[in-house]
Order: C-alpha cells, then sequence, then structure tokens
C-alpha cells in the first residue's frame, strides 16, 4: 500500500512561566491510503497535539514544532506557510474535534456551516452546496436533511451533532480524516453508531483516518494498525490483532489489563501504578521505567531503540532487545 503521510522525528514543545513542556518527543508513525491509525494512550501523552501538529494548528507562540517533518502525499506539512495551511485544510485533510456540543457555532443554521466550507474551498455555487450538504447529511444517516439545513445545533441531539461535525469534515472529500476522541461525549449505544459511520464512510469514499482516542474498545472496532503513545513518544506499533493479542510493552500490556473483559468474569483489573513522568523534564532512558514491573538498570539509563518484531510490529523496550544482555553482561 502508498503510504499517504509520514511523521518522522516530530517534536513540540509550549514554552510556559513554569518551563518548557516537551509534550511530543520524536514521535514516527506513518498512515497507508484507505487505512485507519489508531493511536492510543492515557490523558496527556501527546495524542491530540500530535494531531494538532499534523493540521499546523499548535499556537505559536506557546507552542512550536521544535524538529521534524510531516510528509504528506510527499510534501513536508511543517515547512508550509499558514497560508498554504489554510488551502490543505479542510480539503486535502480535515479534522473532527473532541467535543461535539462545543464544535458547531450556535448562531449559525447547520446549512450555513455545512456549506461554507465548501463555497470557500471548492468555489461553487449557493445551489450546488446546498445540494452537496443534503447528500453529506443523508451520508451520515440524519433523516430529513432538507428540512434539518435550516435548523440550529441546539435543536440536535448529541448524537446528532457528531454525524453534523463529520459531514462538515468530510464535504469536501478529503484524503486525510482526524478524528480526535470522536466519541468521548457519546453513550456507548451512540458510539457503535458513530463508529458504524466511520466503517461506512471509509467504505464509501476510501478516505484515511487517523483515530485518536484512549478507547481500547473503540479501535478494537475500526483500527486497522495501533501506535501506543507514552510520556510524547510512539513505542508501540503494531497491526490490530498484533497489539490485542500479543503486546510486548509492558505499557501496553498495562492499558490491555486494566480494561474489563465480559468473556473473564473472576478477572480483576490490573491498575497501572505510578503516574506519568514529568514533560517539563522528561528522562533522557525509558519513560516507563519507573511504573514497569520488568524494570532493569538498563531501562533508567539508555532508551531502546525499536526493535522490529515483524514486518508491521515494532516495540521500543529492553525486555524485546537482545543487547539489554550485552550492556547487563558490560556491568
Amino acid at each position: 500500500m502508498e503510504k499517504i503521510l509520514e511523521v518522522e522525528n516530530l517534536h513540540v514543545t509550549f514554552t510556559t512561566y513554569g518551563g518548557t513542556v516537551k509534550a511530543v518527543r520524536g514521535v514516527d508513525f506513518h498512515l497507508n491510503e484507505g487505512e485507519t491509525l489508531a493511536i492510543v494512550g492515557e490523558s496527556g501523552c501527546g495524542k491530540s497535539v500530535t494531531s494538532n501538529a499534523i493540521m499546523r494548528l499548535i499556537p505559536d507562540p506557546p507552542g512550536k514544532i521544535t524538529n521534524g517533518t510531516i510528509l504528506f502525499k510527499g510534501e513536508n506539512l511543517a515547512a508550509f506557510s499558514e497560508k498554504k495551511m489554510r488551502s490543505i485544510r479542510g480539503v486535502d485533510i480535515s479534522m473532527i474535534f473532541q467535543d461535539p456540543m462545543t464544535a458547531l457555532n450556535p448562531t449559525l443554521t447547520i446549512g450555513t456551516q455545512l456549506m461554507e466550507g465548501l463555497q470557500e474551498h471548492r468555489n461553487v455555487s449557493g445551489k450546488e452546496a446546498r445540494k452537496k450538504a443534503i447528500e453529506m447529511m443523508d451520508l451520515v444517516g440524519i433523516p430529513n436533511p432538507e428540512e434539518r439545513l435550516k435548523q440550529y445545533p441546539h435543536q440536535f441531539s448529541g448524537g446528532m451533532r457528531q454525524r453534523i461535525v463529520i459531514a462538515i469534515a468530510l464535504i469536501c472529500e478529503p484524503d486525510l480524516l482526524i478524528a480526535d476522541e470522536p466519541t468521548t461525549a457519546l453513550d456507548v449505544t451512540i458510539q457503535a453508531q458513530i463508529l458504524e459511520l466511520f466503517e461506512k464512510i471509509q467504505g464509501t469514499t476510501g478516505v484515511s483516518i487517523i483515530l485518536i482516542t484512549h478507547d481500547l474498545g473503540v479501535v478494537a472496532k475500526i483500527a486497522d494498525r495501533i501506535a501506543v503513545m507514552y510520556a510524547g513518544k510512539i513505542i508501540e506499533t503494531g497491526t490490530k490483532r498484533e497489539i490485542f493479542y500479543n503486546p510486548q510493552h509492558p505499557y501496553t500490556q498495562g492499558l490491555l489489563n486494566s480494561v474489563p473483559r465480559l468473556d473473564l468474569a473472576e478477572e480483576r483489573l490490573t491498575p497501572i501504578d505510578g503516574t506519568p513522568p514529568d514533560l517539563f523534564s522528561p528522562p533522557d532512558a525509558c519513560p516507563f521505567a519507573a511504573r514497569c514491573p520488568y524494570v532493569m538498570e538498563v531501562c533508567d539509563k539508555v532508551y531502546p531503540a525499536k526493535t522490529e518484531l515483524t514486518g508491521s510490529h515494532r516495540v521500543n523496550c529492553w525486555l524485546q532487545d537482545d543487547r539489554a544482555k550485552q550492556l547487563i553482561a558490560v556491568k
């Protein structure tokens, strides 16, 4: 498969009164055409910052992309001017933000908000824009779209608002869709409907999707590959089957052990002890060492290199690196 996005050695910092927060620290991943990649991890690990960096929505100041490349169709977005990025956002790359309740303008009709991007970027007439808006509302499963175009956000339920936000993101037919926690504020029934909608849309349009989430249930439903993020770094990547059935990083194992399972009635949830490192002064070695049940002396001294387990499964962990034995022997 051809790669549509390649992120290499991405670093993002935020300068505050208390110091510099190193929010993203050398992130590498890629996305293939027509694929869904899930980036998972606990709150504060850098998932949303990474997605905002791809869209070049990091506010400067206080934030800044200090290093790395973001190759979209072979072009480095990190080097684009703001004017050029405005021609990319919403057209080639679209983003669904976290909260559908606040993503829509309460003073404008749904029709106005749907047609705005289309008229701005595609230079179509009002009639053509309205026709496309009706088609998109129908695609995302909103009944009676002709009438509902005239309504305001407060006249829609939370699930319907999320569908509208998805329609706005897709109306210009982007090649890449970034969905940042798209089901967080929704109940489980609506979550299932939204996930089915993502599958339907990808099958219909072929759009590539980056899904930002901490919900492994969401990941299990629609992801093709998974990237596990911790303390500003991606520590393990693999296919959905590899991550769920053969997790190799202790943090990935901890995430999976902390998810309730209906097939294990007597099983107790196992929490991950400790707290993430302070990103004002993150460790140069393995950031999970202080919480890891398998920690070795080398873990506190050197950051583990990437170990290729299969063609698609990679992990940064000394437990899987043969060099750990050599370093321990040298000691």
